[in-house]
């Protein structure tokens, strides 16, 4: 394992151990107005119950964006919700608070999508129309596309379902089912 993907194994770690992106821990670090690496990283175990490897790993990360000059990593959903698609943002957000209850996992954006990946790729996360957020997603082959559960292999064919998302309310148990699934078998 090189050293850029034993990082990333940490991060992930880290996310998962604490249930919140590193954005998140970016975000406390700056609202505490902290910026010593050793008083960033006791706050972290203090106030937050970081251990003190995942705290260090957080404080440098954040050091490193900001030497880069970089106020805060860009969310590459905010390429994808500009413009008309704008107010499916909070849809969104909704829909990756559910996919982030699941665990650790990475995004790799794509051109118009989100793909999400763990060991390989679970599902995709793309603002189709102005009102509606298509997710691809790779099930059993033998899992049947029945009502909301569509086939995808007019859509995309890395995946072998679509389910279209169009309020707040289609992220019930059933699509919960589905993205937990799709997940479990990418890990």
């Amino acid at each position: 394992m090189d050293v850029d993907a034993a990082l990333q194994s940490q991060i992930r770690n880290i996310e998962a151990t604490y249930g919140k992106p590193v954005d998140h821990w970016f975000a406390v670090i700056d609202a505490s107005g902290l910026t010593k690496h050793n008083q960033v990283v006791a706050m972290l175990k203090a106030d937050h119950g970081l251990a003190h490897g995942a705290a260090h790993r957080v404080s440098l990360l954040a050091r490193q964006r900001h030497e880069a000059g970089a106020a805060a990593p860009s969310d590459p959903a905010d390429a994808l919700y500009a413009g008309a698609k704008a107010g499916l943002r909070p849809l969104h957000d909704a829909l990756f608070a559910e996919i982030r209850a699941l665990g650790a996992f990475d995004i790799a954006p794509k051109k118009g999508y989100l793909s999400l990946l763990r060991r390989k790729q679970f599902a995709m996360v793309q603002p189709s129309t102005t009102s509606r957020i298509d997710v691809g997603l790779i099930l059993p082959a033998t899992t049947p596309a029945t009502g909301r559960l569509e086939s995808a292999a007019k859509f995309n064919p890395l995946f072998t379902h679509r389910v279209r998302i169009t309020a707040a309310t289609d992220l019930d148990d059933e699509m919960r089912g589905w993205l937990a699934t799709a997940y479990a078998l990418a890990g």
